[in-house]
């Protein structure tokens, strides 16, 4: 029935298929029909973590387990209890415990100071790990890997295994061990986050009923249904933008003879991150300091390259006595035909055509973004 659907349906679909059966813990190999039936089952896995309050972390290791085979119809016990806990086969977030060979994993204890760098020297973030950045560490590889159908050490899973942790659980990780994005006094709060969302399925404190069993069972489906969803975005479409950016830089010395300006074959597509990555991988000689591209509106953009992935400086922003103008007096002023604007930064400008486009660019490069006019 799913082969007419549009990819994206049939991958929505099956990401909402997912977290249903992750956060119930229903499989998709039994039923309960006439077939053939095993005359001793084996008993279902389980998975513990602790009762009352509950936080982002641990539901998303609950989450993340159950994706595994072998924790796809796992019970969830919700305790403090020792000896139940005991009889789990996997406990995360209480124990006060870890050890990856009995699949323990606490880091409440004093004794805990593991990151991802630490377990994992060929990894960057030194942010101290949560419960879920404990089984995001040790299993998600072959999480992805599965979901993804792709192998395990492979370059794809190998790429998105990074991402995610970078763009994901790692928040999670700092904000459930206190850990603030930035010194010093924060400008604004931040209330909208997704471990804030999972705190708000809490009872509140004056609720009649503070059983916390229901609410956590929402929270396994909310915290899973994003992280399926921002698989899905990074797998088809950050992952091929890097791609085409790779492809631009492999071939830039065809659009200009500097190596320094990068033409896109496909406007829409977010390269500035992959842009500094690509150029820190491939040791590029030269920095590159503008990008052509055709927007969705069918006109050429010439745009400076940031300073770093998020800041608003460029390194090389369009003359300054072309900023703020725009059409005709723009294109008196620069020499150039079909000007349609330049930002008053300087770190965008417009050009009915390719070659006019590429025009601005080569002149920015020669006049070194400084103040002259042509």
């Amino acid at each position: 029935m799913g082969r007419g659907l549009p990819a994206t349906m049939r991958s929505a679909a099956r990401a909402a298929r997912l977290v249903g059966m992750a956060a119930t813990g229903t499989g998709t190999g039994t039923g309960t029909g006439t077939g053939h039936k095993r005359p001793h089952p084996e008993p279902a896995a389980r998975i513990g973590t602790h009762d009352g309050t509950f936080h982002c972390d641990e539901a998303l290791a609950c989450f993340l387990l159950r994706l595994l085979p072998r924790y796809r119809d796992a019970e969830i016990v919700r305790t403090r209890d020792p000896q139940l806990l005991a009889r789990c086969d996997v406990v995360v977030d209480v124990g006060g415990e870890y050890d990856p060979g009995r699949h323990r994993y606490d880091h409440h204890q004093r004794s805990f100071t593991e990151s991802m760098r630490s377990l994992r020297p060929d990894k960057p973030w030194s942010t101290k790990l949560s419960s879920a950045g404990l089984v995001y560490c040790h299993f998600g590889s072959q999480i992805l890997a599965g979901l993804l159908g792709q192998p395990e050490d492979g370059p794809v899973v190998t790429a998105l295994y990074d991402k995610l942790y970078e763009n994901f659980v790692e928040e999670i990780d700092a904000i459930d061990n206190g850990i603030a994005p930035a010194a010093g006094e924060p400008r604004y709060a931040l209330s909208t986050t997704l471990s804030v969302r999972v705190g708000h399925l809490n009872p509140r404190w004056n609720d009649p009923d503070q059983d916390t069993e229901a609410g956590f069972r929402r929270a396994m489906e909310l915290v899973g249904s994003e992280f399926l969803e921002r698989l899905d975005f990074y797998h088809r479409a950050w992952l091929p933008a890097r791609a085409l950016v790779e492809e631009a830089i492999c071939r830039r010395f065809e659009v200009d003879a500097s190596g320094q300006i990068l033409e896109l074959s496909q406007g829409g597509c977010p390269w500035k991150e992959h842009l500094f990555q690509l150029e820190r991988e491939l040791a590029l000689p030269r920095p590159l300091q503008l990008v052509l591209f055709l927007d969705r509106g069918g006109q050429w953009r010439v745009q400076s390259v940031p300073t770093a992935p998020h800041s608003f400086q460029s390194r090389l922003p369009l003359p300054e006595a072309w900023r703020g103008l725009r059409d005709k007096v723009l294109s008196e002023l620069a020499g150039i035909p079909g000007c349609v604007f330049v930002h008053a930064s300087g770190f965008i400008g417009g050009n009915c055509t390719r070659e006019g486009a590429l025009e601005m660019a080569r002149r920015a490069l020669e006049l070194g973004g400084g103040t002259e006019s042509t």
